[in-house]
């Protein structure tokens, strides 16, 4: 079978992206290995009528929606390939050996996440320790905040500082704080940390303290970290994507690339920000774009 649209990633961009094209009929195939960047979030927020919710329900709910849909197909697999066959179509291999052909790709692949070089952080990350402000700064309102950053970590402590002013930084010995940067951080009652990280205290994901080299015990009760990312896979690469300022695919609104049929949407393009709904509503957009350029090569416009 030749699909319209081959989407690789099943989080909210492509997710959003098969209910908008099962809804303009166009034969679709998802492919999603249920590797989602946000798997390790207890919640979801932001996102209006969503607020709260847990990322599994979202995806039940998103699955019992693009079910009503039977142009939509999904599968498990990993997709491992991608070549193209002539001007117009590819053909996708996957983990299992299977080929799939199609005309047009959109790339929802996302980003995955390093976390710094920290010991036990990741016993912490998803339940007191976040990268998103936007998405968890309310439910850690007014407590004692860390902010542990190597890099842009003066723009992160200013957003944090407007969910919380009891604050530590923490370059962690790698991050780096220009002093005119550090001055205006101390002169809002921001304490500002150099020495390396060598522990983190808590239980039950819940942080409780920072230990810093000198034996120095900072009491904090949850914060944000920057995570250094990277995408899933080389396919952009690959098809020869071009990349925008932050390193994301880069799109038009409708989430074309530089590349003749390959779309992309979500993190893997709209890195700043990021968010479910701004993923979503890209993935929407790519869809519309896709929908439209079949339409229009099927008219010869």
């Amino acid at each position: 079978m030749l699909y319209d649209c081959v989407i690789i990633g099943g989080g909210p961009a492509g997710l959003n992206a098969a209910l908008v094209l099962g809804r303009a009929r166009r034969k679709v195939l998802l492919f999603d290995d249920n590797h989602a960047r946000n798997r390790v979030t207890r919640e979801a927020h932001g996102f209006i009528t969503r607020d709260g919710i847990l990322p599994d329900e979202f995806r039940r709910l998103a699955y019992s929606d693009i079910a009503r849909y039977p142009s939509v197909e999904v599968k498990s697999e990993r997709v491992t390939s991608i070549k193209r066959l002539d001007k117009i179509h590819f053909e996708l291999e996957t983990a299992e050996g299977n080929s799939f052909q199609t005309i047009k790709i959109i790339l929802a692949t996302g980003l995955k996440d390093e976390q710094p070089n920290i010991p036990n952080i990741e016993k912490f990350y998803g339940t007191s320790l976040f990268s998103c402000p936007y998405c968890d700064g309310w439910e850690l309102r007014d407590k004692p905040l860390a902010v542990i950053a190597d890099k842009n970590v003066y723009k992160l402590a200013k957003e944090v500082f407007v969910w919380s002013q009891d604050l530590a930084v923490f370059t962690n010995g790698e991050g780096r704080l220009e002093a005119e940067e550090c001055d205006k951080l101390l002169a809002k009652g921001i304490q500002v940390y150099e020495d390396n990280i060598t522990a983190l205290e808590g239980e039950n994901g819940q942080l409780k303290g920072i230990c810093l080299e000198d034996g120095t015990l900072i009491e904090r009760a949850g914060g944000f970290v920057t995570p250094l990312w990277s995408h899933c896979n080389q396919f952009a690469e690959e098809l020869g994507c071009e990349l925008n300022e932050y390193g994301g695919i880069q799109t038009d609104e409708y989430g074309r690339t530089n590349v003749w049929n390959v779309y992309a949407a979500g993190d893997a393009a709209h890195i700043v920000p990021a968010q479910l709904v701004i993923a979503a509503g890209s993935g929407s957009a790519a869809a519309i774009g896709v929908n439209g350029d079949l339409t229009n090569e099927y008219f010869g416009d």
